[in-house]
């Protein structure tokens, strides 16, 4: 059963036939039938979607609409919002994981029957699952708020029949998230398993900001788990709930309020905290909680917002339990709060500070830390706390500073664990060192890393930089022999043209975006356009569908930043699954030239048309961009000079690096005194 109250806008119609959203304005001043809107602005118009679809049918530009784009339809168009639906169906979702015969029995009932059945249904299963808290997160939905949301849910237990409850809502949250991407504040998921890992193995975990659950849900199972989350916001607190219950067999207790100002767990003492805390808040309590008991280590400044999580965060843990707290650089070295970093040091409560590289985790354009602390169960004898820089260690071998997130990991780790055994580790110059607490206990108390590791051999020592330069000489002298030729002169070309659209529909090519998973291998639109190796992942929880692995031959066209760019899959890019922003175009071989296609495609008057243009980005319709229609040989004789063009481009960039390469370590070695001027 279809519903009619279901929205759907036209950026939801050109998902649903394929098109760009061009498309759609032309669709609605040429035919007098199109559906009139429903809902929205003038400026942003919505559709009914049973209306839509029941056009498209008959117009012969829809045969099907698929299941996942149904029920994200109906998700987004829902009357009380995309907030509420996503509640709605994970209600429904967990129903179905917990006991699936009820559904069944429930789901064969009119809409008005099942919106009526199901909250004592749902009593039966939420209850057990979240426990009492104060401020519950989670409540059951009366029967009239479930009524609107009936064919939603019959459309999300269809999709669970073919993907499983848990992927379901992880599809359907995963597009909400990526829908409204300055709404929330993600903690992306390597980070949140590198912190969990950190903290080890625990019965009881509690994250007092959980956001979307990504640190609690990158917990290892085990027995007889619990897992505690609050946040300010009930949407998030709700649905971290219903994610976290479709994750994991554990108990989950979730809450609703500040955590600073009204703790909903102030009797617990959990084995390991985790955290994302907001940053930089000034209004976070300072005035009405200066007797706070929580403040054993001194009274945060107004301006110490992150001292107080980790205070807090102190204080929820059981004597010898472990916090992982994600911090802005600056809480290490602010003097406002060097009085508290002092208390923390000398107390053994601070164990460790590790700066990440600059793009782990929003705000992307600065290096945030992580701080690992224990609640101590005795003052150490010599005590002494792990300083880590992971800058350097994510840089890829091209020079770029592509965030290298496996590298990033084995290096915290491989500090960490011995440390955390024995309270020493050995040195790694540039990476990691166990430092005596009294050498920080200065008038600063300075805990950046950065500042109290010893540098590593300038552009990794003489032999290396000797090394690069003699591969600069050969690429240099390889980039004179690749200089394109001379060209004559010629009038402009009178070929008829044809589009990547028609193309598509007439069978001589393939067209496919990216952005599916999970896979540990993805060629990313920076690599794309960098020229570079994929150099990206996708987790298991980005999107239910398979992967879209490119072939040689293909061509990958980025669809965001306003760039000319095409580029062709090679050997040894082959395999790599496609990230996101990013088209594939597979041509058959027997119509077209992949190098001839490629190369027409960057032409810069063909980007132009081809694109939109919004007030801070720049969107490429590929359907849209055009080349000759030019038989078979004419393309191969095109794309051999394309092709030779690409070679030199790569030659150019090999140099760039390397050039770039030689240049910093030459530098480092002047001035550290590794290289002498002579």
């Amino acid at each position: 059963m279809q519903d009619n109250a279901t929205e759907v806008t036209a950026a939801g119609i050109a998902r649903l036939a394929g098109v760009g959203r061009a498309a759609v304005s032309n669709w609605r001043r040429r035919h007098a039938d199109f559906p009139k809107p429903v809902g929205g602005t003038e400026t942003s118009p919505s559709f009914a979607l049973a209306e839509v679809e029941d056009w498209l049918r008959r117009q012969g530009k829809l045969a099907e609409v698929p299941l996942r784009e149904r029920v994200w339809q109906q998700l987004v168009g829902h009357p009380e919002g995309p907030v509420a639906a996503l509640v709605h169906a994970g209600c429904a979702l967990l129903l179905i994981h917990d006991r699936p015969t009820v559904w069944l029995e429930l789901s064969a009932a009119s809409d008005e029957r099942l919106a009526e059945l199901l909250p004592t249904a749902l009593d039966q299963v939420l209850a057990p699952r979240f426990g009492m808290v104060r401020r519950p997160a989670v409540r059951t939905p009366a029967p009239a708020e479930f009524l609107p949301s009936a064919p939603l849910l019959r459309g999300a237990a269809e999709l669970a029949a073919e993907l499983g409850a848990r992927q379901t809502y992880e599809f359907l949250l995963g597009r909400h998230l990526d829908a409204n991407p300055r709404q929330y504040t993600l903690t992306p998921g390597d980070l949140a398993a590198l912190m969990a890992d950190l903290a080890g193995p625990a019965r009881s975990v509690l994250d007092p900001a959980c956001g979307t659950g990504a640190l609690l849900r990158a917990v290892a199972p085990g027995t007889d788990q619990e897992l505690y989350g609050q946040d300010s916001a009930p949407e998030l607190a709700e649905l971290t709930a219903l994610r976290l219950a479709l994750h994991t067999r554990a108990a989950v207790r979730t809450a609703v309020g500040d955590s600073l100002r009204a703790d909903a767990y102030e009797t617990l003492r959990a084995d390991a905290v985790l955290c994302h805390p907001p940053f930089n808040e000034r209004n976070w309590g300072h005035d009405e909680l200066a007797y706070d008991p929580r403040w054993e280590y001194g009274f945060p400044a107004r301006t110490e917002s992150e001292l107080a999580w980790v205070q807090h965060a102190l204080a929820r843990l059981r004597d010898g339990g472990t916090a992982v707290l994600l911090m802005p650089p600056a809480a290490a070295s602010r003097r406002s709060g060097r009085r508290i970093r002092a208390d923390l040091l000398r107390r053994g409560a601070l164990r460790a500070v590790i700066a990440l590289p600059v793009g782990a985790a929003p705000p992307y354009n600065i290096p945030l830390h992580l701080w690992v602390l224990r609640r101590p169960e005795r003052a150490p004898a010599q005590p002494e706390v792990l300083l880590a820089d992971t800058a350097g260690v994510s840089e890829a071998a091209d020079g770029r500073g592509r965030l290298d997130w496996p590298a990033v990991r084995a290096a915290v780790l491989d500090a960490w664990r011995p440390f955390d055994r024995s309270g020493t580790t050995r040195e790694e110059p540039g990476v990691s060192r166990s430092v005596p607490v009294i050498e920080l206990l200065d008038d600063d108390v300075d805990l950046a890393p950065a500042r109290h590791l010893p540098p590593p051999a300038a552009g990794g020592g003489a032999a290396e930089l000797t090394a690069v330069r003699e591969r600069l000489g050969e690429t240099l002298r390889l980039t004179a022999d690749l200089t394109p030729p001379p060209t004559g002169t010629a009038g402009p070309a009178r070929w008829p043209l044809t589009t990547i659209g028609e193309l598509a529909r007439g069978g001589a090519l393939l067209m496919r975006t990216g952005g599916s998973g999970p896979h540990a291998r993805v060629l990313t639109d920076h690599d794309v356009i960098a020229g570079t190796a994929p150099s990206g992942t996708l987790t298991d929880n980005a999107s239910p569908e398979e992967p879209v692995l490119v072939e040689a031959g293909d061509i990958v066209v980025p669809v965001l930043g306003g760039g000319a760019i095409a580029r062709v899959v090679d050997d040894a890019t082959a395999g790599a699954a496609l990230g996101r922003n990013l088209t594939l175009l597979r041509p058959d071989p027997a119509a077209l030239d992949p190098w001839f296609l490629a190369g027409f495609l960057r032409g810069t008057a063909n980007n132009r048309q081809a694109s939109s243009y919004a007030s801070t980005a720049t969107r490429l319709d590929v359907r849209r961009l055009q080349l000759p229609r030019l038989p078979l040989d004419q393309q191969l004789r095109y794309g051999e000079r394309f092709r030779a063009l690409a070679a030199f481009e790569e030659a150019l960039r090999l140099a760039g690096r390397l050039g770039e390469q030689l240049v910093r370590g030459m530098h480092d070695g002047l001035t550290d005194g590794s290289v002498a001027p002579e």
